[in-house]
């Protein structure tokens, strides 16, 4: 199992059957870059066409079509002093009739300490954001694999692939699952945010370049439709559609599925189990694609099942 330092030089504004630019195995670790959605490296210099450049594709051996890719994060760290965010919440999640009240959106810079774990607002003197501080929660908006049937789809949106998902619950110690629809499932990921509301209701978060340590491995045989995940108390699973019941719907069904499927619940039981504890978070309600996420505490799951 090893690790590799991998160093981008082509980034890319689809999630496709790109040619890969690193080869690894299960187990094996990686420790490289992402720039932010605009494109802007740590320096603060145009390295990527802006629309959230993805890092890779990583070419996993052995991956194949009917497999799942597991992707743990073992460390999301911004790797520069400051992020950008939109000062204006989008038009699509207000009231119709409130969109002429609402003020032009301008991007304002944010200043970012990774080692203390907080965000201030620059120049915010004598706003309701002088002294105020954000802890820092990094993660990834946008990740995934190579979707079927050789398709590139842009990193503006998702899909059964993953993409531009922009849930805020993508972070370190996080174990990400998608069904690989490519040779070797060629794994995308970009769109640090060191930190975000649910839904990404401004359209932005705060927009940062990251440096990124996960390792990943090969499920055989273990056939997935949507992307999932695991965290230390939750599993969960995330459709990504519009309008928002479609995305409710398809994870909810990939929910159903892990249940009857990976722990052993009849379809009664896991209705059952859903019913009475699902919890659901809004993970993103502005791109083109909408993403909802199904979760369930581990405390339900079936005592062999849990770890």
């Amino acid at each position: 199992m090893a690790v590799h330092r991998f160093k981008p030089e082509v980034y890319w504004n689809t999630i496709g059957s790109h040619a890969p630019a690193l080869h690894v195995n299960s187990g094996d670790t990686v420790e490289t870059t992402t720039v932010d959605a605009r494109g802007w490296d740590e320096q603060g210099e145009q390295a990527a066409a802006r629309g959230n450049p993805m890092t890779g594709p990583i070419y996993v051996n052995g991956a194949e079509p009917g497999d799942t890719l597991a992707v743990r994060f073992d460390s999301i760290v911004p790797n520069r002093s400051w992020a950008w965010a939109s000062d204006v919440l989008a038009p699509n999640v207000v009231d119709p009739e409130y969109l002429a009240k609402l003020p032009a959106a301008n991007i304002c810079r944010w200043n970012v300490n990774a080692a203390e774990g907080y965000a201030e607002l620059d120049q915010a003197e004598g706003s309701y954001w002088a002294g105020r501080r954000l802890p820092l929660r990094p993660f990834l908006g946008c990740f995934g694999v190579a979707p079927a049937r050789g398709q590139a789809i842009s990193t503006s949106t998702s899909g059964e692939h993953g993409g531009n998902m922009d849930y805020r619950g993508f972070v370190a110690g996080v174990t990400a699952y998608f069904p690989v629809f490519a040779e070797g499932a060629l794994l995308h990921l970009g769109d640090g945010h060191a930190v975000q509301g649910d839904g990404e209701i401004a359209g932005t978060g705060l927009e940062i370049s990251m440096n990124v340590t996960f390792t990943v491995y090969v499920l055989k045989g273990r056939k997935s439709g949507w992307p999932r995940g695991e965290t230390a108390d939750h599993i969960f699973t995330v459709g990504n559609a519009k309008p928002l019941d479609y995305a409710l719907q398809y994870a909810t069904t990939e929910m159903l599925i892990r249940l009857t499927g990976e722990y052993g619940l009849s379809a009664q039981d896991a209705s059952q189990l859903l019913g009475q504890t699902v919890e659901y978070d809004v993970a993103n309600i502005y791109n083109p694609a909408y993403s909802l996420v199904c979760k369930i505490h581990k405390r339900w799951l079936p005592d062999a099942a849990r770890t």
